[in-house]
C-alpha cells in the first residue's frame, strides 16, 4: 500500500479549507454567554492564532456539553487529525458524518484516518462515498490516491487505475498522481503477463507479449524471433505485421531493414485503412525515389 501522510507544517492550512464550518457555527441559536459559547470562542481565538494545540482542549470540552453536535463534532476531528492523531479523531468525525450526511471533505478525512489506523474495510468504505462528492481540487488528489493505496494493497488493480484515471485529469502534471499511475500500470502488466503464460503459453498472444518485451529490454533479435512465432501461430493476429515492420525498420543492417516492407504489406492486407502502415510504406517508396508511388 502506497501509505501517505498530511505534513504538519500544512495544518492550519488544512485546517481552513476543510472545516465544514467555522468553530463558532452553530446548528442552533447559542446563547453568547454560556459556557459552551465561550469554548467555542476560545477555540477560535486559538487557531487564529496557528495554536491548533490549545483550541483541541477547548472543542474537546464543548463537545461534552453538546454531543450531537455535528460540526463541533468535525471541528475536533478535523483538528485531532491533523495533529497526528488519527485514532482519535476517528470517533469525532464518525459523529458528524452520522448526523449530517453529505459531508463529503470530513468523510474523507474520515477515511484516511481509518487506513492510518489500519481499518482498510472503513477506509475504503468512506473514501470511495466521499471521493465523488470533493470539490477542492487539492483535498481531491489527496484523497484519490490514499483511495488508490487502499485498492493496491489488496491488488484491485482495475479499480486504483480508473481512480488514478480521474485524478491525471484534476492534476496532470502532479508527480505523486504520475509515480502511482506508473506503478498501478506496471502491476497491471504484469499480473496480465502472469495470467497470460497461465492460460496461454504458447498462444501467438503470449509471443507478441513475449516479442513487446524483447524490445522494451533491447533485444531486437528476440523480438524479431518472437514476433515470426506469433505470426506462424496466427498470421492475422491484431497489429503483429505492424510491430514486426516498425522493428525490422528500424534495424542497421539493410537486409534485414527491407524484410518491413513485407510486413507493412501484410498488415495492409488485414486492414486495408491502416495508415501508419500506408505512411511507412510511402516513406519506403520515397527512399526508393518512386515519387509516384509514395503519392499514391
Amino acid at each position: 500500500m502506497m501509505k501517505r501522510m498530511f505534513p504538519r507544517s500544512r495544518l492550519i492550512a488544512a485546517t481552513c479549507a476543510l472545516l465544514a464550518t467555522g468553530v463558532c457555527g452553530a446548528q442552533t441559536q447559542v446563547d453568547p454567554n454560556s459556557e459552551f459559547a465561550g469554548h467555542l470562542q476560545k477555540a477560535q481565538s486559538y487557531l487564529d492564532e496557528k495554536r491548533p494545540d490549545l483550541a483541541i482542549p477547548e472543542l474537546q470540552a464543548a463537545a461534552q456539553l453538546a454531543p450531537d453536535n455535528f460540526e463541533v463534532q468535525g471541528n475536533l476531528g478535523v483538528l485531532l487529525f491533523f495533529s497526528g492523531k488519527p485514532a482519535d479523531a476517528i470517533p469525532h468525525l464518525r459523529i458528524a458524518v452520522e448526523k449530517q450526511p453529505g459531508l463529503a471533505k470530513i468523510q474523507g478525512i474520515l477515511g484516511i484516518a481509518e487506513l492510518h489506523t489500519t481499518d482498510l474495510v472503513n477506509g475504503r468504505k468512506d473514501l470511495e462515498a466521499a471521493f465523488p462528492g470533493i470539490d477542492d481540487p487539492r483535498f481531491k488528489v489527496q484523497a484519490g490516491l490514499e483511495l488508490v493505496g487502499a485498492y493496491t494493497q489488496v491488488s484491485d488493480l482495475e479499480l486504483a487505475a480508473a481512480t488514478l484515471a480521474q485524478l491525471k485529469k484534476i492534476a496532470p502534471d502532479n508527480p505523486e498522481v504520475l509515480y502511482a499511475s506508473y506503478r498501478t500500470y506496471a502491476d497491471l502488466s504484469s499480473e496480465s503477463m502472469i495470467a497470460l503464460s497461465l492460460a496461454a503459453p504458447e498462444s501467438a498472444q503470449m509471443h507478441q507479449l513475449l516479442a513487446h518485451e524483447e524490445t522494451r529490454e533491447g533485444s531486437t533479435n528476440g523480438a524479431i524471433a518472437q514476433y515470426r512465432k506469433a505470426i506462424e501461430i496466427n498470421p492475422h493476429l491484431p497489429g503483429v505485421h505492424f510491430e514486426l515492420a516498425e522493428l525490422l525498420n528500424t534495424a542497421p543492417d539493410p537486409v534485414i531493414k527491407k524484410q518491413a516492407e513485407q510486413e507493412y504489406l501484410a498488415a495492409l492486407k488485414d486492414n486495408p485503412r491502416d495508415e501508419k502502415a500506408l505512411c511507412a510504406l510511402a516513406e519506403i517508396a520515397m527512399t526508393k525515389g518512386d515519387e509516384t508511388e509514395a503519392l499514391k
